[in-house]
């Protein structure tokens, strides 16, 4: 694969908030990445900087090998998809859309045309007057059809309801396995989107704590259930993530992969292991305040 982002040593500050902390990160062309976090954790202030909509207060960012900032260049091959994407006062989705129609290279007028009666947009309608779903609905097919070589979705589908969103994860998927590119999926649906995604980017507190395939951090937790004492003294000594209780019973989640001794140590005292959906390890790692890092190995 190909680098197309490079990000050294990032930080932004906000007087005194660091809403980035020093984050380094390599993202690859051809990959769909999931970027994942707390409201707050600076998901959108990173991809307000990788496409030059923000300033570093220090640090380094390159773009296909380029700093974005007034690149032609570079930002002709990005979109970015805001929740918050304000539009002209009086623009409706025709002119929104034949707008972005116009500025990237890329753009497939009948896969948008398809998106916009599968979404069932109303064309003529001012924007101001649109649901929230619907102004989601502008967003996502600009977004699909720009198939911008970079496509950033910064929670595209605010206001959707469940069938819409299941028509946008469709639509991307299909559209990205004929015409591969990178995205930049931004989300706190994480279950929804955890088939979608090739590798995560957990950012908390303005800091990376996870970076890796999906593929593999599903198997970096474990929940153990059973006999309260049984299950903490099997714990002891590792990085918990979590712990609750019901009586005797107790389950708890600790970081590391499990080997085939310890999975049949544990079955050989009693206990149950359940497996850690992708959502339920990142809740656990923000809140626990770990990296995928420690404890580890």
């Amino acid at each position: 694969m190909t680098t197309v982002i490079e990000v050294q040593n990032l930080t932004k500050r906000y007087k005194d908030k660091r809403a980035l902390d020093n984050v380094s990160l390599t993202v690859e062309g051809g990959a769909i990445y999931g970027l994942l976090g707390r409201n707050g954790a600076g998901k959108t202030t990173l991809m307000s900087i990788l496409t030059a909509q923000n300033f570093a207060s220090s640090g380094s960012v390159k773009v296909f090998g380029q700093h974005p900032y007034e690149n032609t260049h570079v930002l002709s091959r990005l979109c970015f998809v805001r929740e918050s994407q304000k539009y002209p006062e009086d623009a409706t989705p025709k002119v929104a859309i034949g707008s972005a129609a116009l500025f990237f290279p890329n753009w497939d007028q009948d896969f948008a045309d398809q998106l916009i009666e599968d979404f069932q947009l109303p064309m003529k309608q001012r924007i101001k007057k649109l649901s929230r779903g619907q102004l989601s609905a502008v967003g996502v097919i600009i977004g699909l059809a720009s198939r911008a070589e970079i496509t950033f979705f910064d929670e595209p589908y605010l206001g959707l309801d469940a069938v819409a969103r299941q028509i946008f994860y469709d639509r991307l998927l299909a559209d990205y396995s004929e015409y591969p590119r990178t995205i930049i999926l931004s989300s706190h649906l994480i279950d929804e989107v955890s088939n979608l995604i090739e590798k995560v980017i957990v950012i908390d507190n303005g800091r990376i704590i996870l970076d890796e395939d999906t593929d593999a951090v599903r198997d970096r937790a474990v929940t153990i259930v059973g006999e309260a004492a049984k299950v903490d003294a099997w714990s002891a000594g590792r990085e918990v993530l979590h712990r609750e209780a019901l009586g005797r019973v107790a389950s708890v989640t600790v970081l590391g992969a499990l080997s085939a001794e310890e999975r049949a140590a544990v079955s050989d005292e009693g206990l149950d292991l359940a497996p850690v959906s992708l959502q339920q390890l990142i809740v656990r790692l923000t809140q626990s305040g770990a990296t995928i890092s420690e404890g580890v190995r």
